[in-house]
Order: structure tokens, then C-alpha cells, then sequence
């Protein structure tokens, strides 16, 4: 317990999914909470079941403007940012040859962009709180070929390739901030539903060692989110976790 009491995070698109288990681990741990989404009543609704060390903003990870304003608000209202999860995905379903230049465009503001800017504006409050930790959520699409998730893959591409320069740039400027990446493979969330063409049609994820091609739970994500907000990962920077069920060396 309370392995991360003391430090502020910020999740974004915490509404649902992998971002809302990470709210809810971190707080159960100690930190305050932050959750961001452009679902509104959902967001609001999971930092009032969460409890008073969680808050809700209403976020456009692809606005700068509305980046500015989450982390005033964050600064504001807890005293600090110590921790950023940048979680916010969108799936778009499309081959490179059938990809339109909006959906890339889409996919890519969301998650390549979304994340460009929330670790520009974090990095500021997180000098300012003492330093901290953030983790990117990318994928084991930016390790292996998924044709119909093309724009999603270069977007998770670009994660990858941003947190190791945002680690070199952290730890040579001394700021105490580290930068990682998560690689999931398939996590049984709404977005998974969705591109399994079963939504809302959540299955169960059973206990102990998962099987060859199980899908994981969102709290195996949550769990390694919270191992690299906590001290414990201090010597751990610029790293990629593969949580795939062994996926990616199959």
C-alpha cells in the first residue's frame, strides 16, 4: 500500500478502459488523481467513485490549449504533477491502401500529437514538483505488422520512438523525470471489444498464468503503470514493457 502516496498524477482518457484502472490503482496506492476525457459523464462519474483524492477535467489531448489549462488545473487544485499517464487512444480500422488521409490525420492527433504535447506542458510542472514519471501507453503495434490498424500503428510507432528522446533529453538536463513506454498487446477493454466486433460484449479474463492468445485485464496494465510511477523504478528510464502474454518473441 501507498506506493506512490505523496505524488500527483494525470491520466488521460481515464473515463474507461486501461485509464480508468490506472485512476483507480494509483489512488488505492496514495496518489491524487487527475482524470482526463472528452466523455464527460463518465469521467466525472469514475473520479466520484474513485473519491475525494480524484478529480475530473475535460480534455482534448489534441488541443494544446486544453493541455495548458489540465495542467494549470492539476497544479492548482493538488499542488503539483508528479506523474503523467498518457492513455488517450482512438482505433481506426483500415489497410494502408484504404487508410484516408483524415483517419491518419485523426489517429495520429490523438495519440502521436496527444502525447507530444502532454509531455511538452508536463515537463515544466514536473520540474517545478521536484520531477516525476511518464509513461506513454504504446503497443506491440509498433513492433509488429497489423495492416488493418495502420494508423494506429504509426501513431504507437511514434510513442515509442518519442519516450526514448524524451528520456535522454530529461535525464541530461538533470530534471529527475523519467520517460516509458508499455507495449500491451490485446487487454480486454472497450476498444478491444469494438475492434473484435463484439462492443459492449465484455468476456472474462480468468486468474493466474493466462493461456497462449488470452487477451490480459486491465489491471496487468495497471500494475506496471504503478511499478513505473512509484520510486521503485527510479534506475528505469527510456525502457519499453512489452505486456503482450509473450506475443512479440512467439
Amino acid at each position: 500500500m501507498n506506493r506512490v502516496a505523496g505524488k500527483v498524477a494525470l491520466v488521460t482518457g481515464a473515463a474507461s478502459g486501461l485509464g480508468l484502472a490506472d485512476a483507480e490503482l494509483l489512488a488505492a496506492e496514495g496518489a491524487k488523481v487527475v482524470l482526463t476525457d472528452i466523455n464527460e459523464d463518465a469521467g466525472r462519474e469514475a473520479a466520484q467513485a474513485i473519491g475525494e483524492n480524484a478529480h475530473f477535467i475535460s480534455h482534448d489531448v489534441t488541443s494544446e490549449d486544453s493541455w495548458k489549462t489540465t495542467i494549470a488545473e492539476t497544479t492548482d487544485k493538488f499542488g503539483g504533477l508528479n506523474i503523467l499517464v498518457n492513455n488517450a487512444g482512438v482505433v481506426v480500422m483500415a489497410s494502408p491502401e484504404d487508410t484516408t488521409l483524415e483517419q491518419f490525420r485523426f489517429a495520429n492527433a490523438v495519440m502521436s500529437e496527444g502525447v507530444f504535447l502532454g509531455c511538452k506542458h508536463a515537463i515544466p510542472a514536473m520540474k517545478n514538483s521536484g520531477g516525476g514519471s511518464i509513461i506513454n501507453m504504446s503497443s506491440v503495434a509498433s513492433h509488429l505488422g497489423y495492416p488493418i490498424f495502420f494508423a494506429y500503428s504509426a501513431a504507437k510507432g511514434a510513442v515509442r520512438a518519442m519516450t526514448k528522446t524524451i528520456a535522454v533529453h530529461c535525464q541530461a538536463e538533470g530534471y529527475g523525470i523519467r520517460c516509458n513506454s508499455i507495449h500491451a498487446g490485446a487487454i480486454e477493454t472497450p476498444m478491444v471489444q469494438f475492434a473484435e466486433g463484439r462492443p459492449g460484449e465484455p468476456k472474462e479474463v480468468p486468474e493466474g498464468i493466462l493461456p497462449i492468445e488470452a487477451a490480459g485485464a486491465p489491471i496487468d496494465v495497471a500494475n506496471m503503470v504503478l511499478y513505473l510511477a512509484s520510486d521503485e523504478s527510479r534506475f528505469v528510464t527510456g525502457a519499453e514493457f512489452m505486456l503482450d502474454n509473450g506475443l512479440t518473441v512467439q
